[in-house]
């Protein structure tokens, strides 16, 4: 029986181990589940700053998407959670199964000793259970017999103890777990009632914008020619960098093909590289509503647009700040856009638009994080920064370079 008991304890410490890994998978999962909840709450943030316009606009539309791609990706978060709860509850109640087997055999066994206790129940037939030995040598293994079942009985006593409270406990965690679970379903039938909402209110939004669609193609052409604009100034900063960089190479005797680095120039450029992914945020909150690349217009059926950088949506005042260190090489004019920054870090370049008001100037030297101005907020309450980063002449996805939220 103790050997039994031994090979319970193990089996259940067995079954016990998949349980704390489903904890700890729980809890990525409820952490995920919070990092989003704060999304949609700060994407409400801007859509009620964006709803003061009182009239539907491309970047409400866009916050919009955001705000529902966040609510599906927490339901389906919701849903892996409850994946786990039920895996949980087949787990505990594998467990518990076990304790309970244990506990019959527990319970069996010590009925039998009861029935062996109940014949030499009293204090006399226990002394003539001695006493009738033969001799000594008898007497003395009788009385330890006796001695090692009063230990065993209680030690019984113990182990039916021990495993009744683990029911109990086992018990209590079931009932827990199962409410949890009927509160998380009650909650992921509320976020689906909230997704209903939000998708019938963006394609209100997507109504009221196509009835616009000859306003949208005139604001779409404004923004590609500034888009374009930008591009152009950008590269042609780039050939003058790189046009002084060959004949400063040239005249210290140095090759001069490609882009010449310093040294220090090369280090910085080298941290750049090494940072990919891990780079902070060109402000502290804020929201990507416009990915890099070319990609369908959100409103316009059939038309694509393409973004050299990303748009990032954030609140009235916010501040923009440096991705990394560096020296600020241009001031750009952006016509209707306010103004631009463009940092080198030795081989790359990272710009910035649109700003309200500037912290720095051309040579400038500035350190990760550093403040650079303040973003614009246009006729429409949008308030968005558009940045973007290029490695000599190529551009990059700043969202492959900045950590993921």
């Amino acid at each position: 029986m103790n050997r039994y008991f031994i090979n319970s304890c193990f089996f259940i410490c067995v079954l016990i181990a998949p349980i704390i890994l489903m904890a700890q998978g729980k809890s990525e999962l409820q952490q995920k589940k919070k990092e989003l909840q704060k999304e949609i709450i700060y994407t409400n943030k801007l859509l009620d700053e964006t709803a003061e316009n009182k009239k539907a606009s491309i970047s409400q539309l866009l916050q919009l998407s955001k705000k529902i791609s966040a609510r599906e990706e927490l339901i389906q978060t919701m849903n892996q959670e409850i994946v786990l709860i039920d895996k949980s509850i087949d787990s505990n109640q594998v467990v518990l199964d076990s304790l309970t087997n244990t506990m019959k055999l527990l319970k069996d066994e010590y009925a039998k000793i009861l029935q062996s206790a109940y014949k030499n129940r009293s204090a006399y037939d226990q002394l003539m259970f001695v006493f009738s030995s033969e001799d000594f040598n008898q007497a003395f293994k009788r009385l330890k017999y006796l001695q090692q079942f009063t230990r065993y009985r209680k030690n019984q006593v113990l182990k039916i103890e021990f495993t009744q409270g683990e029911i109990n406990e086992k018990i209590t965690q079931l009932e827990a777990i199962r409410l949890s679970k009927k509160n998380l379903l009650a909650s992921i039938q509320n976020e689906y009632q909230k997704l209903g909402s939000e998708k019938n209110q963006k394609q209100n939004v997507v109504n009221q914008l196509q009835g616009k669609e000859k306003e949208l193609k005139a604001q779409l052409a404004e923004k590609k020619k500034a888009s374009q604009k930008l591009e152009k100034a950008i590269e042609r900063i780039i050939e003058e960098e790189i046009r002084k960089a060959k004949e400063a190479a040239k005249k210290a005797g140095k090759d001069s093909k490609g882009y010449p680095l310093t040294p220090e120039a090369k280090e910085l450029s080298n941290s750049f590289t090494a940072n990919q992914g891990k780079l902070p945020w060109p402000v502290v909150e804020g929201l990507i509503t416009e990915k890099f690349g070319e990609h369908p217009h959100p409103a316009l059926p059939g038309v694509k647009v393409q973004n050299n950088g990303i748009d990032i949506s954030t609140t009235k005042g916010s501040v923009i700040r440096s991705i990394f260190e560096g020296e600020v090489t241009a001031v750009i004019i952006i016509p209707g856009g306010g103004k631009g920054v463009m940092i080198r870090h030795g081989e790359y370049l990272s710009v910035y638009t649109y700003f309200q008001e500037l912290f720095v100037k051309k040579g400038d030297k500035v350190s990760t994080k550093q403040d650079l101005g303040i973003v614009v907020t246009d006729d429409d309450n949008k308030t968005n920064l558009h940045l973007e980063i290029w490695k000599n002449t190529t551009k990059l996805n700043p969202e492959l370079w900045i950590y993921r939220k």
